[in-house]
């Protein structure tokens, strides 16, 4: 990144909490110089503060992003301070949930190249997945720019519509919660079995933990991983009746876990 466009002309992070200052991070490691950041951020960490970026000062006046990573209830207050930079070549970047690209056309202007992204929590430790997509002002160069930045929290995938934000959200964006809640649910089956708590903790974390990194990292399909670890009449397959009984088990529980939440995300974007 040292002698990208981004680095000549400058990126402005608007807003820099947990997800912005782990892309900081990761920009910086990757040879971004600090002097071509602008943070704007109303308490900033310490952290931020010792990086040696721009902060709270006067903006580039034609910076090559801005990555809008303030929370989407003070959306409204925040972007319009940065309508001068609209209608124009700076590349609108928002990890804003809800927030669509509507909105970001109505504040900014019709005329921005805008991207919108949902990224996941796993992205604070560079494990994340985030999803893309540009409105018709974004070029190519510029969806390949919002890769490389957002590459540094993780992976990243292109939507062919808007639309499919809701359950990109309702997978993804909210999926982690529903991993943890695996976790615990898994934990307290092990007690219930006579396992000390801490141990069924521990035990329940590394077998999630190891289980997504094999299903990441071997050529196989989850699928047939999983009918690698089965044993016919075995201890996994009497476990499995029960998790893939079609009407009592996990397939159903999980189409409707994820059609709550991309009906909820339905309703906030509109309002």
């Amino acid at each position: 990144m040292q002698n990208s466009d981004i680095a000549k002309r400058g990126l402005v992070l608007l807003g820099c909490g947990k997800m912005g200052s782990a892309m900081l991070e990761g920009w910086l490691a990757g040879g971004l110089p600090a002097a071509s950041v602008w943070v704007n951020d109303p308490n900033p960490s310490d952290w931020v503060q010792a990086q040696g970026v721009h902060l709270n000062t006067d903006l580039p006046e034609s910076p090559a992003i801005v990555l809008v990573a303030v929370k989407p209830q003070i959306m409204r207050d925040a972007l319009p301070t940065l309508a001068p930079l609209g209608n124009g070549d700076t590349l609108f970047l928002s990890v804003a949930a809800g927030i669509t690209i509507a909105t970001f056309e109505d504040m900014l202007g019709d005329q921005t190249p805008v991207i919108r992204s949902i990224p996941n929590t796993p992205a604070a430790v560079k494990q994340g997945i985030t999803a893309i997509i540009g409105n018709a002002r974004v070029t190519e160069d510029q969806l390949q720019m919002a890769e490389t930045l957002l590459s540094a929290i993780g992976q990243t995938v292109r939507l062919e519509t808007e639309d499919q934000m809701d359950a990109v959200t309702g997978l993804s964006g909210s999926g982690p919660a529903y991993v943890f809640h695996l976790i615990e649910c898994l934990a307290r089956a092990g007690e219930a079995q006579g396992l000390d708590p801490t141990l069924s903790m521990t035990l329940a974390k590394a077998t999630v933990a190891g289980s997504g990194a094999l299903a990441m990292q071997a050529q196989e399909t989850p699928r047939q991983l999983r009918v690698n670890v089965t044993s016919p009449n075995g201890t996994t397959q009497a476990g499995l009746n029960v998790l893939m009984d079609e009407e009592t088990g996990l397939p159903p529980l999980v189409a409707k876990t994820i059609a709550a939440a991309t009906k909820r995300s339905k309703e906030l974007a509109n309002g």
